[in-house]
């Protein structure tokens, strides 16, 4: 029969070997944690990154746009005004008689009677 001594000795064996076990695990339930939580950083530097960029690229599409537009307007007042005759920029269009002196009769001396 086993002595009160070889029971205390294998209970502490047990104890000892178990102790190791819940290290083991508790260091590898860490290190798994440590590697979730290094992925999940990478992965937010990574979407902070890419919204990052999406946004300057919007301001960038709509700077560009915007652009776009105020030269369309500012095209379409000087088609306005060249229909109307009221160009004041002599560079825009030369064939508008009221913007070349040339053609404008009480500019030529000659012409007068």
């Amino acid at each position: 029969m086993a002595s009160h001594q070889d029971i205390s000795h294998k209970a502490g064996e047990i104890v000892g070997q178990a102790q190791v076990k819940k290290d083991d695990i508790l260091g590898q339930a860490s290190h798994a944690a440590n590697d979730a939580k290094d992925k999940a950083s990478t992965h937010d530097q990574s979407a902070a990154q890419t919204a990052s960029d999406l946004k300057d690229q919007a301001a960038n599409f709509l700077q560009q746009t915007g652009e776009q537009v105020k030269n369309i307007a500012q095209g379409a007042a000087e088609a306005v005004k060249n229909t109307l005759g009221m160009n004041t920029d002599n560079t825009s269009n030369t064939n508008n008689p009221t913007t070349n002196p040339t053609n404008n009769p009480t500019n030529n001396p000659s012409t007068r009677i």
